[in-house]
């Protein structure tokens, strides 16, 4: 028995999310399946994380169980050969049996990405949220910084059906980055509520537009009340699950395979 990590890269659009759902079509049952067809047995494959129906990811982290013989190289070339076109496999690599996608991950960084032009170009549509209205990007990085430290996040968490222990959760980093017409939103935390980031970039938009004051938010999070319609939950086609780090700092991401040390 052998542990493996992934490094994986996905579009989201045709995907009901990460997590195996009955009856949908998810991406982590997609490269299950895979991995089952090239080591002809039944496997579990354990994310970092859930994503939702839409969202992207470009460092999603996994980890795996295989009782094979095949080289972390076969497996990398095996799986993109099969999988389908919008998921690809980074990296994979033999790691030792402590070592768990969700429980040893120290941080998370996650972007938005908005565009304020009139109209977004067909090859950007599915990767970015149009917003029609003029966004005040200095009154929006005031705003992010009253997110940055430990906070209670209940009033930015949607409902997800699940009993939660505590809405306690840390923001280390919170920037907004423009470029000509496109605004990035790049979050990073010890971990995050169900739809948080969705929800702190919707009120984000919602001070950008002259709609609320930066204060808002430093006003929501002292109330530690449940989400309400002040914070509208931004559309999931403009967020990506961009890194996760594993201690000391270092991210568990990478851009390309490389072949030396396989």
């Amino acid at each position: 028995m052998r542990r493996f990590k992934l490094i994986i890269a996905y579009d989201g659009t045709n995907y009901s999310g990460w997590q195996v759902q009955p009856h949908c079509n998810s991406v982590q049952q997609e490269i299950q399946d895979c991995l089952s067809r090239i080591t002809v047995s039944t496997v579990k494959l354990h994310g970092s994380g859930r994503t939702d129906s839409g969202v992207h990811a470009r460092g999603q982290v996994a980890h795996v169980d295989l009782v094979t013989r095949l080289s972390k190289r076969t497996i990398y070339y095996a799986l993109n050969s099969h999988l389908p076109a919008d998921i690809r496999i980074l990296k994979v690599v033999e790691v030792h049996s402590e070592f768990h996608a969700r429980r040893s991950a120290k941080s998370k960084e996650y972007r938005y990405f908005v565009s304020a032009a009139p109209f977004v170009l067909p090859d950007k549509r599915l990767y970015c949220n149009n917003v029609y209205r003029s966004l005040d990007v200095h009154a929006m990085r005031i705003a992010a910084t009253y997110f940055v430290g430990t906070h209670d996040f209940k009033s930015f968490a949607a409902n997800s059906k699940r009993e939660i222990p505590t809405f306690v959760r840390t923001i280390s980093c919170f920037t907004i980055c423009k470029r000509g017409s496109e605004i990035m939103f790049r979050v990073r935390g010890s971990g995050f509520l169900y739809k948080q980031v969705r929800g702190m970039v919707g009120l984000l938009l919602k001070v950008g537009t002259g709609d609320e004051k930066p204060e808002a938010v430093q006003e929501l999070l002292e109330e530690h009340l449940p989400r309400t319609s002040r914070v509208p939950t931004a559309p999931a086609r403009g967020l990506f699950l961009w890194q996760v780090w594993y201690g000391r700092g270092i991210k568990a991401t990478t851009p390309t395979y490389s072949k030396k040390g396989s």
